[in-house]
């Protein structure tokens, strides 16, 4: 696709002032941008068609406007308006105003301990689980796609994969290090796609290290392969000793090669990451008393 020639500082675009650039895609430009009459600050994507074969990077975008339409969630970043340009019978260009996430992306910046890990992750689960609900799935889900604030606060981005509950898609989409067997080998895209994308999510943030997928990169063969092929990942406990027992059996059941060895529901994901949250805590809590009992031990 050639390279969209990037707005300037100060451009107006049906009504929101270009303030900087805030980042690039494969096909798009995305700006910091002010509504001119509200002075609100948003978030604009811009996605132009350079010829015939980006009409796809134009469709995902439209999707995700479509899907994020349906949505309403703390979690999920809102988008709120859509602006075509071109003619009746095609459009070249497009223009997404979105919420201005102000955070920074696991990929970037993993969190710093467990309760925070497992706190953004349910964060997550409740709005993948809203989606669920309303018939949508992410399909997509992997650090870069988690943004967190400085609050906790965690924010899902980027619904350019996402489809109705149940779609088969005409080709393979997805992330290689994260995508379920069933992406690969084009079956339906279930709710349980996205507990299985999430599941090797929080593997590579518990051990810095991926799994093994039915797409791994720089492989040509294993896109053919049953699904008795794939390698069974190591369990997380076994890299990474401080994770807690309950933690790893949720994390390696949410990976399960079979889609039907995977928790049932993003619900009961929530759910379980919920109740590993209050142990944590209070382990953490016992910890600060036994100290504060010691210390005061010392002093008398």
């Amino acid at each position: 696709m050639p390279a969209i020639e990037p707005k300037q500082r100060g451009e107006t675009i049906e009504g929101y002032k270009i303030l900087s650039e805030l980042g690039r895609g494969a096909a798009s430009i995305i700006y910091v941008v002010q509504d001119v009459k509200t002075k609100q600050v948003w978030a604009l994507k811009h996605v132009e068609r350079g010829d015939a074969k980006d009409s796809r990077f134009l469709d995902q975008a439209e999707g995700e406007y479509k899907i994020a339409s349906e949505l309403n969630h703390p979690t999920i970043r809102q988008i709120t308006k859509m602006f075509k340009k071109g003619s009746l019978l095609q459009t070249k260009e497009l223009y997404l105003v979105m919420e201005l996430v102000d955070g920074v992306s696991l990929d970037k910046a993993p969190p710093k301990n467990f309760e925070q890990a497992v706190d953004i992750f349910r964060q997550v689960a409740d709005g993948m689980h809203h989606m669920h609900k309303k018939g949508f799935v992410h399909a997509d889900m992997k650090p870069n796609n988690i943004v967190v604030a400085d609050g906790g606060q965690a924010k899902i981005i980027d619904l350019g994969q996402g489809c109705k509950i149940g779609t088969v898609k005409p080709r393979i989409q997805g992330t290689p290090d994260y995508i379920a067997p069933e992406q690969v080998h084009r079956r339906p895209i279930t709710p349980k796609t996205d507990v299985y994308n999430l599941g090797a999510t929080m593997y590579w943030v518990f051990t810095r290290q991926h799994i093994p997928t039915a797409l791994a990169k720089g492989d040509s063969l294993v896109n053919s392969l049953d699904d008795s092929f794939i390698q069974r990942p190591k369990p997380v406990s076994e890299l990474n000793p401080r994770v807690h027992p309950k933690l790893n059996d949720l994390i390696m059941s949410c990976v399960e090669v079979d889609a039907d060895k995977r928790p049932e529901s993003m619900a009961l994901v929530s759910d379980r990451l919920s109740l590993i949250y209050g142990i944590l805590r209070a382990k953490a809590e016992d910890v600060v008393k036994s100290m504060d009992v010691s210390e005061r031990s010392e002093s008398e």
